[in-house]
């Protein structure tokens, strides 16, 4: 993004303001006029209050200045140039399941919650990776997908910041999570196909088994990512149910196997990352996505957008303004 002026010669019509300026030192614009005092005998002699004149009219001249110059802005035809890759090419297709049971509302990781600190370092990596399409899985005791594998960043930056701790349920059903990743992905025609799983627990939930979804991601030319993240002992928690809205507040005596984390991972041919910080989870992040970038074709957009239009009507309201301070405060009429 690029802001530039189309007719930048027509700043030249400011010098405009410092010619007026001399040329009324020197009186050229200096209006004739007949001072005129009424009064009567033992009375009050009119006059006006100096300050509020002096306020009003120094307003009324200032307005006018910054609308002139404004005038000259929108002469100058202000625009801001897009450049937007647009692809040809399909990217690699990319789903994160997202744990989002009780404790990823445990407060370990640099301040944040697990979940929000998933949720930032997914958010970074998508504003530095345009070309792969994104999908989104929230898991618990059951699994939904949220986000189909889509390139509209927008939709799933929304449907990210939607979700919620316990709306899927208090448990940690891996196998389930990762299948319904796996039933989206597996019709895609995507060159790389990956799923990156963000939990910090050990499945205890769901009919169908973690290595089961593994060998399913494994059979359909899907790689298996996981990330364990969270600190180990005791850890405030956090959160609110969804459901009865009851606050639950304590500490979490934080520990899991990470083995059965890396067995399903190294199944389907991918790793296993254990996360402590959001620095090392946006370095795993990027590390799984550097592995899966394909190379992909595309071209540039141009576009761009014109703002003469506004400077010329934040120009007339503040001529406006200073029309009504001249009417009103000051009583010209001529």
């Amino acid at each position: 993004m690029i802001f530039d002026f189309m007719n930048p010669v027509a700043f030249l019509l400011l010098l405009i303001l410092p010619i007026f300026y001399v040329l009324k030192k020197i009186g050229l614009f200096t209006h004739v006029s007949f001072p005129l005092t009424f009064s009567d005998w033992k009375g009050y002699v009119f006059s006006y209050n100096d300050k509020f004149l002096l306020f009003f009219s120094g307003l009324s001249s200032f307005l006018i200045g910054i609308s002139f110059m404004l005038i000259v802005i929108a002469f100058a035809e202000p625009v801001i140039h897009h450049q937007e890759r647009i692809y040809t090419s399909r990217g690699t297709d990319v789903i994160f399941v997202l744990d989002t049971s009780p404790s990823m509302a445990a407060r370990d990781i640099n301040g944040m919650t697990r979940l929000d600190a998933a949720r930032s370092a997914i958010r970074s990596l998508l504003e530095n990776n345009t070309g792969g399409s994104f999908g989104l899985v929230s898991m618990g005791t059951e699994a939904a997908v949220l986000v189909p594998s889509t390139t509209d960043q927008s939709l799933f930056l929304t449907r990210l910041d939607s979700v919620v701790i316990g709306s899927m349920g208090d448990g940690t059903a891996i196998g389930t999570g990762i299948a319904s990743a796996v039933y989206h992905l597996k019709s895609s025609k995507a060159v790389k196909k990956c799923i990156v799983l963000l939990t910090d627990g050990e499945s205890n939930a769901g009919e169908i088994h973690p290595e089961t979804a593994a060998s399913m991601a494994n059979e359909h030319g899907i790689i298996l990512y996981t990330v364990g993240i969270g600190t180990h002992g005791s850890v405030p928690l956090e959160y609110t149910d969804p459901v009865t809205g009851k606050i639950y507040s304590g500490y979490l005596d934080s520990s899991f196997d990470s083995a059965p984390l890396e067995k399903i991972a190294h199944a389907s041919g991918g790793r296993y990352y254990g996360i402590e910080s959001i620095v090392a989870l946006s370095s795993a992040l990027s590390s799984i996505i550097k592995h899966q970038t394909v190379v992909q074709s595309y071209y540039l957009k141009n576009s761009d957008d014109l703002y003469y239009d506004k400077f010329l009507f934040a120009a007339l309201i503040l001529f406006a303004i200073s029309w009504i301070v001249r009417r009103v405060f000051l009583q010209e009429y001529v």
